[in-house]
């Protein structure tokens, strides 16, 4: 079981107010707080070992070196993948999807479909989309059902029906929070000999991100979003699709030789890590997973769900506040929105009573403009290290704010 008031102390950021009053974060879905011991890791590197790393043979080079070696493994382990030459750093997990995007889509079966659904961030929609414009490739998207729930039949009648070379799917919803079946949708890929790639950035702390359970070609997520540093994220790929691929950047590091006549590369990962890598974030990284680990994946997952289903029970109390929504499995947000009160307003007001949520489209404009007929929600979002208490305070705030405005009306 979790000890949330001695977690807490490793947060300091929590313990503050904002205009006077006590800060309630709940934003967690967009960043989460980076504890103690991952700023300590970074502090300790820079101050002890800081170097640039694979070509330099003096010792604070071989150890940052080291580091950034022992964080790839680390991650490797973290997420279950068969060998660290599967993990490409990236700056997050928009640019991993990127640059899978890239590589992917101009090498595909010609004609072939990529499908992607309407739930995804902007970061797994607009990539696939540009690659199929320049491509030709067309382009499909999977529908939801009413509840929220990726419609599986509807994505089955897809697949057979067109030539699909590759699907991209969120394992998480950032704005229904939505669990999708990752494993059965991958299964379904491969039955129809398709790749298929995993947006992992909301799932990465919410659920078991096992890539070898999941058998996903590629997944991507970011470091920010587990309570490690922000610019740096995680490209996996199964190797012997890796080593297919072709470099989309370049530069120093990720070659082996370069002559007039041409230039070979490095083998995978380095490949894709042009330039100096953001080791430190690596580093860091790897400090966040060796934190929650430490902590108890399964009890922070447990706790997580626990706050998510208080916060849906709460919210659902509030008068005319509905619910974005009603997935069989809900992680990490819940989205909605209050009659008669700007999403906009609604999150300004209650910042000024200390409380942090987030309005807006969230970056899923086909999932709120197309499939709910909705410009902007409000998001609240909680993490493990948030109490019940905290919740109710920000249901109280919401009670509050939406009074006021409804009165200014």
């Amino acid at each position: 079981m979790l000890r949330i008031n001695d977690i807490r102390k490793d947060f300091p950021i929590l313990d503050q107010e904002v205009f006077g009053h006590r800060l309630v974060y709940l934003d967690n879905a967009a960043t989460m707080q980076m504890p103690e011991p991952v700023l300590q890791a970074i502090v300790h590197h820079y101050r002890n070992d800081n170097a640039n790393v694979h070509r330099g043979i003096h010792a604070l080079s071989e150890r940052s070196t080291r580091a950034l070696e022992d964080a790839r493994e680390r991650v490797r382990s973290f997420i279950n993948a068969r060998s660290s030459d599967e993990i490409v750093f990236t700056s997050g997990t928009t640019a991993s999807l990127n640059m899978i995007a890239s590589a992917v889509v101009s090498n595909l079966r010609p004609e072939s479909a990529v499908v992607t659904t309407m739930m995804e961030h902007h970061a797994n929609f607009v990539p696939w989309q540009q690659a199929c414009e320049h491509t030709g490739h067309p382009f499909l998207v999977a529908p939801l059902d009413e509840h929220g729930d990726l419609d599986l039949q509807a994505l089955e009648g897809i697949f057979a029906e067109n030539d699909v070379a590759l699907i991209t799917v969120t394992h998480v919803s950032n704005v229904l929070g939505t669990v999708n079946p990752v494993a059965r949708i991958v299964a379904l890929a491969h039955k129809w000999n398709a790749l298929a790639v995993v947006d992992a950035a909301q799932s990465i702390r919410h659920e078991a991100v096992d890539v070898q359970a999941i058998d996903c070609d590629f997944l991507a997520f970011s470091g920010h979003k587990m309570g490690g540093p922000t610019g740096i994220g995680v490209l996996y790929g199964k190797l012997e699709l890796l080593e297919k691929l072709d470099p989309v950047q370049f530069g120093g590091e990720m070659v082996d030789n370069v002559r007039l006549a041409g230039t070979t590369f490095a083998p995978p990962p380095l490949c894709f890590e042009p330039g100096t890598p953001n080791y430190v974030g690596a580093i860091g990284l790897a400090a966040a997973v060796d934190y929650l680990e430490a902590l108890g994946l399964e009890d922070v997952r447990s706790r997580e769900k626990q706050l998510t289903r208080y916060a849906e029970d709460v919210l659902h109390e509030i008068s005319g506040l509905h619910i974005i929504g009603m997935p069989a499995a809900r992680a990490g947000c819940i989205s909605f929105t209050v009659e008669g009160v700007h999403p906009f307003d609604l999150a300004t007001m209650v910042d000024k009573l200390g409380i942090a949520l987030r309005s807006g489209n969230q970056c899923a404009q086909p999932l709120l403009y197309e499939a709910y007929g909705i410009g902007n929600i409000t998001r609240m979002s909680p993490a493990f290290y948030n109490t019940f208490d905290e919740i109710d305070t920000a249901v109280s705030g919401l009670r509050r704010v939406i009074e006021l405005l409804r009165l200014a009306v």
